[in-house]
């Protein structure tokens, strides 16, 4: 097969690098929501205008409501989610982490009992003149993949609920000067989190690929096997993070509704009815930090998964690096991608009615579609050879061009 035009060592610097920069931009527009204050000036004064409009006076006199009260009530009602939030999230890591240590015990023993614990090399099966792992290196080097999966997961989760309990008041107190600003701060903090989980996820995924790498060498079959259970531990995490959250939010979403509207006759969402403290705090276990968790299983399965089929065909036997990582290089760029098409809602455009928020969303779409089909092309060209064979269990190889994949990817 022809070698790939990109070198093995561009691989290795452009994928840290593409995670760098996703968490380098992901903490920029957190430090740019953060100037958004939510504690009145002790002084009664407007704090200082500045150029880009994030330190102006946030409130206006609107209904008779003193702007210094309304900032202190937001920050307190802001301050009562966070609490909550934090508080549910570390009772159900504590259950979280007793369930992740015992599944990882049974999972190190059933796949070391495959061959009973065998530390014997054996041929490998898709190229028998490399010698694989032995079934107990592989149970343990499983077990470590899915303990990461976890621990990424649960941070992803995590950072989640945390820029959204931390941008909800600056959102709020945002709109009433316009709903372009409230948009703003809502992208903003929206798009922290999306950059952190695919840069944690990517960063953490390619560095247990090296370091495993330096256990395994040229047996990349078994080392992307034991790379599938970063996989796992993510699905593992979004199953208790979207589960035991869903419960709880809407435990709290049908309690506040019927002690409110039944019982006091008070409406949705009023701030008198104390149900709707634990409602946002629902929303934001359930529907921001088990969303986190997953999106980053579904990111971390799909990785790995495409990882698995590149280690058992042509790439796998040629033991070509930059091929068997296409997959982590198609993530790297879109980090890139999605880095520029974020520009084009906050910098590039400005939102002036609720009418224009829709086809800015629409405009995101076309705009990132377009970048990732040409970035996707020039991966083909560089990372993949003419032509290469995957192999199928129960059917016959069957010999791939690069601009097969280019087709199936957009």
């Amino acid at each position: 097969m022809a070698a790939t035009v990109l070198h093995p060592l561009a691989v290795e610097i452009f994928i840290p690098v593409a995670a760098g920069v996703g968490i380098l931009f992901a903490l920029v527009q957190w430090f740019i929501v953060s100037r958004v204050s939510v504690s009145s000036s002790k002084d009664g004064q407007h704090p200082p205008i500045s150029n880009n409009g994030y330190n102006d006076y946030l409130l206006q006199e609107e209904g008779g409501i003193d702007e210094s009260d309304a900032v202190a009530k937001c920050s307190e009602i802001q301050a009562a989610i966070a609490e909550g939030a934090e508080s549910f999230l570390a009772t159900e890591y504590k259950y979280l982490a007793a369930f992740m240590g015992i599944f990882s015990i049974f999972i190190f023993l059933f796949l070391g009992s495959v061959k009973g614990f065998s530390t014997k090399k054996e041929p490998c099966e898709y190229n028998p003149s490399v010698l694989c792992a032995p079934a107990l290196a592989n149970a343990f080097f499983s077990t470590v993949a899915f303990l990461l999966g976890a621990m990424t997961s649960t941070l992803s989760g995590y950072l989640g609920m945390k820029i959204a309990t931390y941008a909800n008041a600056r959102t709020t107190l945002e709109a009433r000067n316009g709903v372009g600003r409230a948009f703003i701060v809502a992208f903003r903090s929206g798009a922290v989190m999306g950059f952190l989980l695919a840069a944690n996820g990517l960063l953490v995924l390619f560095l247990a690929i090296m370091v495993f790498k330096l256990y395994y060498g040229h047996d990349w079959a078994g080392l992307y096997e034991a790379i599938a259970g970063y996989g796992l531990g993510g699905s593992s995490v979004a199953l208790f993070g979207r589960v035991g959250g869903g419960i709880y939010t809407k435990a709290a979403d049908v309690g506040a509704d019927l002690v409110g509207k039944v019982e006091r006759n008070i409406p949705e969402d009023d701030p008198r009815n104390p149900a709707v403290i634990a409602d946002n705090v629902g929303d934001n276990v359930g529907d921001i930090a088990g969303m986190g968790a997953d999106l980053f299983g579904s990111f971390a399965e799909s990785s790995c998964a495409a990882l698995v089929v590149s280690s058992i065909s042509s790439f796998g036997t040629d033991l070509d690096f930059v091929a068997m990582n296409f997959p982590l290089l198609i993530s790297g760029a879109g980090i890139f991608v999605c880095l520029a098409t974020t520009l084009f809602a906050t910098d590039f455009s400005v939102i002036k009615s609720v009418k224009e928020i829709e086809p800015t969303l629409k405009r995101q779409l076309v705009i990132s579609t377009v970048l990732m089909t040409v970035a996707i092309g020039i991966i083909c060209y560089l990372a993949l050879p003419k032509s290469f064979t995957i192999y199928v269990v129960g059917h016959p190889p069957k010999v791939v061009r690069n601009w097969y994949v280019l087709i199936a990817c957009t």
